[in-house]
């Protein structure tokens, strides 16, 4: 194959460029395309395809298949539109589960014995170079984690990101309970994954009391949900790292949000997670909601991040919080918590494993997947299956 080109132009934007893609595999929005739901099926249960089927469950498989990759997408919170995102949160299967040590730094293995060439083309209405030097950083980022490297990166003019509305002045008794914050949990996981066992622990340190969402649940009901933000004086997005950026369900309630909330300002908070080992490759997903709450007219307050997830998902479960390598993300959450409580800004905290050798870390957590295998049936080696 040529190339694949992902996109999120509108047909019209499509059709005046399509010429210079000749022969190309193209992947646009049908409309059809679901979320990842944060499985892992397609690690350990149909390895090298995503076990969701709705027309883009072989992402691995496009970008495998392709001589170079071609990115076209609006600029969003430091990164790919919601579409872009989605798309790229569905090619997990084009790397393998298990880590190896790669710049310094913890990524996933190759399924395939190549380096892709990727282009990015991100357009937007007067880019800042501030904003440049993100998406590139973003970028750079995306091809580490999926092991290829970055051909180039353009920028363009197009459509802006919808400017907020001024909002509706809000009646006195609309807020109910306005020392309340709200914990918003935006994992498809909902309340199986680390950002609920997170969220419970967030909770039960703030003493002005909080309720917890779930974004998922929200999903035919975003006016619902931004009508439950409107009431709390604080919102605390809970949320782990795909593809080294938001999840795609998270960017695209940051777009409706953007386009239809009417409420006033909000502080707001960030509870972070991710399965790989330092806490330092957070840094973009921290910086998206630091952009988005400058689009939204909120004020952008810090939080918390946490490396490791799979591994402190266990020691949650057998480990009092404070003990050993849980001592960091410990003093993390008393900070976030108490920021909360005050209405203040905690900073960014980054929080790793106290203690805990990233040698060590690398080799449970590849052992790990081969015991998952087993667990659906598979050998070892299927883990390692290509398309």
């Amino acid at each position: 194959m040529p190339g694949l080109v992902i996109h999120d132009l509108s047909p019209e934007e499509w059709e005046g460029i399509k010429k210079d893609y000749d022969g190309w595999e193209t992947v646009s929005d049908n409309g059809t395309i679901k979320p990842c739901i944060g499985c892992f099926g397609c690690w350990k249960k149909t390895p090298g395809c995503c076990v969701v089927k709705d027309g883009y469950e072989n992402m691995g498989a496009l970008i495998h298949h392709a001589d170079e990759v071609t990115v076209i997408s609006r600029y969003t919170f430091g990164g790919f539109s919601g579409f872009v995102k989605n798309v790229f949160d569905r090619c997990l299967a084009y790397v393998l589960p298990q880590f190896e040590i790669s710049g310094g730094e913890s990524h996933h293995q190759k399924r395939y014995a190549e380096d892709k060439p990727f282009t990015f083309i991100i357009y937007g209405k007067d880019l800042s170079e501030y904003e440049k030097n993100c998406a590139r950083r973003y970028v750079a980022a995306v091809c580490a984690n999926i092991r290829g490297h970055v051909k180039d990166v353009a920028f363009r003019e197009g459509e802006a990101l919808p400017a907020r509305e001024a909002p509706v002045p809000a009646e006195t008794s609309a807020q109910e309970d306005p020392g309340k914050a709200l914990l918003l949990n935006c994992s498809m996981r909902s309340e199986k994954g680390n950002s609920a066992k997170l969220s419970k622990q967030l909770a039960e340190r703030l003493k002005t009391g909080s309720e917890t969402v779930a974004l998922k649940k929200y999903s035919g009901d975003v006016p619902g949900l931004l009508e439950r933000i409107e009431q709390a004086p604080s919102l605390v997005l809970c949320m782990p790292l795909y593809v080294d950026g938001l999840p795609s369900q998270a960017v695209r309630f940051m777009e409706t949000a953007l386009r239809e909330y009417r409420g006033g300002a909000k502080k707001v908070y960030v509870l972070l997670n991710m399965g790989l080992y330092e806490s330092g490759q957070l840094v973009n997903l921290f910086e998206a909601v630091r952009q988005w709450c400058g689009a939204m007219d909120f004020e952008y307050c810090g939080g918390l991040g946490v490396s490791s997830g799979e591994v402190v998902g266990v020691l949650l479960n057998s480990l009092p919080l404070k003990a050993g390598f849980t001592s960091r993300m410990s003093k993390g959450m008393d900070r976030l918590a108490a920021a909360i409580d005050g209405g203040d800004s905690c900073g960014d905290i980054y929080a790793d494993l106290a203690g805990f050798p990233r040698p060590l870390f690398v080799a449970i957590a590849n052992n790990s997947w081969k015991s998952g295998a087993k667990a659906n049936g598979l050998k070892p080696s299927d883990l390692y299956r290509q398309f």
